[in-house]
């Protein structure tokens, strides 16, 4: 079915592009570092039946998802995904590390179904979500997840995905680090004004309130065996 590479901002130059141009059934098209609607929509008119392999980093990989949401096609999509770097989304979506498999999986590997989440600022979380330090209340689906202070809160989508999300609540002190972890279908937080980050990108303005929560459709994630 051959596949759309979205080359991200400064990955146009990576060597890893140079395997991916040489064959014949995948195009690849350069695309700004976290590409917008103009950028992507056109490509998704045409995407037909292949696939989309995003190279680039996790925020750019959220910017397309993102573009695939709003344009609903997320049940029909299905995404790679080739890390130029340090990447969160890799490891919760155990991609292969050796940059020639990684390659491979994203244009051939077979498709899983992966939470997508959605946050109520209209933005989406396909890997690392992280909040603080900072002090309020926090609840996973009806449990309390935290009353207080604490250092931090890491959210990713449960990669198994039998829960929406996982949230890891964090808290530093003379005794070292506490980590209490909370699965469910969506996480909800009042606190002092905070500023979220959303896989490597902070939020543009402080926020009181913020809540994380999956998607009606799962992602379609080419992770799986070749």
């Amino acid at each position: 079915m051959g596949a759309l590479v979205l080359a991200c901002g400064d990955s146009a130059g990576h060597d890893r592009l140079a395997s991916l141009t040489e064959r014949d059934d995948v195009e690849v098209s350069a695309v700004p570092a976290t590409p917008g609607r103009t950028d992507v929509d056109p490509l998704l008119k045409g995407l037909g039946e292949r696939r989309i392999v995003v190279l680039g980093t996790d925020a750019d990989l959220a910017a397309v998802v993102l573009r695939i949401m709003r344009k609903e096609l997320v049940d029909q999509v299905a995404v790679g995904f080739v890390p130029t770097g340090d990447s969160p989304v890799a490891d919760l979506w155990d991609l292969p590390t050796d940059p020639g498999k990684a390659i491979e999986v994203a244009l051939r590997g077979d498709v899983d179904p992966i939470p997508l989440l959605r946050d109520d600022a209209g933005g989406v979380l396909v890997g690392l979500g992280r909040i603080g330090p900072t002090r309020g209340v926090g609840y996973c689906d009806d449990t309390t997840a935290l009353r207080g202070r604490i250092s931090a809160i890491e959210v990713t989508p449960d990669p198994s995905g039998r829960n929406g999300l996982v949230v890891r609540v964090i808290r530093r002190g003379l005794l070292g680090k506490r980590v209490s972890e909370f699965k469910g279908r969506a996480f909800q937080l009042g606190s002092l004004p905070v500023l979220p980050v959303k896989d490597g990108v902070q939020h543009p303005r402080q926020v009181s309130r913020w809540t994380w929560y999956r998607h009606t459709s799962d992602l379609r994630v080419a992770r799986g065996l070749i």
